[in-house]
């Protein structure tokens, strides 16, 4: 049996490279583990029984990395994912893993010099962001955009292509997810902003 954190711990799903959507793990069963469906993968994008993810949940100065296979989706209220291992967990640092820290404003721009467009942001990696807007621009998956996301003191700035625009599920508007490939000093700031925001998710989550 792997061993797993307590319930309610913050989980991720890896969807793709780059790509992984926030969870909970809701039941462990054996070796079967229930999670929060992530609201986010509806439609045809959503993974089917049969798929193999990662999921994976932070540790101190760590994240646990835990590879399995889809077996069933529960569509009826509560909403989950029930995974089973294939693998060990192994810990690791892996870049593409490291999401999260939203809250604040984002600037999109489709091209320099266009008029931007201000949303909010949901979450960042050194890979990408996501966002949500009251309307997007007519941008398709691709096309290029610009962003620019305050963190902390300073304005990260960022130019990437749209991976994705569709319907928020929670709220009038739209999310957009925007992949880039941030240089060094990009990716300190984005590292040291999700990182201080790990922490303060796990002091809430230890202390709620």
């Amino acid at each position: 049996m792997v061993d797993l954190p307590r319930v309610g711990t913050p989980m991720y799903v890896v969807h793709a490279e780059g790509v992984n959507y926030r969870s909970r793990l809701e039941a462990v069963d054996g070796n079967k583990l229930s999670l929060a469906a992530p609201l986010e993968t509806t439609g045809p994008e959503q993974p089917r029984p049969g798929h193999q993810l990662d999921v994976f949940w932070a540790l101190p100065r760590a994240r646990v990395i835990l590879p399995c296979r889809l077996i069933e989706v529960v569509d009826n209220a509560p909403f989950r994912w029930v995974l089973e291992p294939i693998g060990t967990p192994k810990q690791s640092n892996r870049r593409e893993y490291v999401r999260g820290g939203g809250g604040g404003p984002v600037r999109l721009a489709a091209e320099e010099g266009a008029e931007a467009v201000v949303g909010r942001l949901l979450d960042i990696s050194e890979g990408g962001l996501r966002c949500w807007v009251a309307r997007a621009p007519q941008v398709g998956t691709g096309d290029k955009m610009q962003a620019s996301v305050p963190l902390g003191r300073r304005d990260v700035e960022v130019d990437g292509a749209v991976l994705s625009v569709r319907d928020a599920y929670d709220e009038p508007g739209q999310h957009l997810i925007l992949t880039f490939a941030a240089g060094e000093r990009v990716a300190k700031a984005i590292r040291q902003h999700v990182f201080a925001w790990e922490i303060s998710e796990r002091r809430r989550f230890e202390h709620g």
